[in-house]
């Protein structure tokens, strides 16, 4: 069964920054295209960015897109994002998802997605 653990979530000022980290067991890492979604209370999921399963090729929402930056550890069978420039809208639960593609595609719908993380919280205070 494959399991997603999400980390690194906390309390930050804006303009900090934090590191998620997404630890993935019980699956084939490489065969997995990786993303990360948010949810802001009282609002919908919504895609953050992913990236496909080669370590090349990236997308992003436009709300993050030169503040945040996805990476993926293959050997470790992990998956990070980095968050720069945080503002106070940054807010939310973030959770990881893996989705089983072909190599070339990157996911950005949640319904792409098969397997989720239990989310980490993460404050941006202003």
């Amino acid at each position: 069964q494959v399991q997603l653990v999400e980390s690194g979530g906390g309390l930050v000022q804006a303009g900090g920054s934090l590191r998620l980290s997404c630890a993935v067991s019980g699956g084939t890492f490489y065969n997995f295209a990786m993303g990360w979604f948010r949810q802001a209370p009282g609002k919908e999921r919504e895609f953050v960015g992913a990236v496909r399963r080669r370590v090349d090729g990236e997308w992003y929402a436009d709300s993050v897109r030169g503040r945040f930056t996805i990476s993926r550890d293959n050997a470790e069978s992990a998956v990070y994002l980095q968050m720069n420039r945080l503002k106070p809208e940054d807010t939310a639960v973030y959770y990881c998802a893996a989705a089983r593609t072909v190599p070339w595609y990157i996911p950005r719908l949640g319904h792409e997605y098969d397997f989720w993380g239990q989310g980490t919280q993460v404050t941006v205070s202003s």
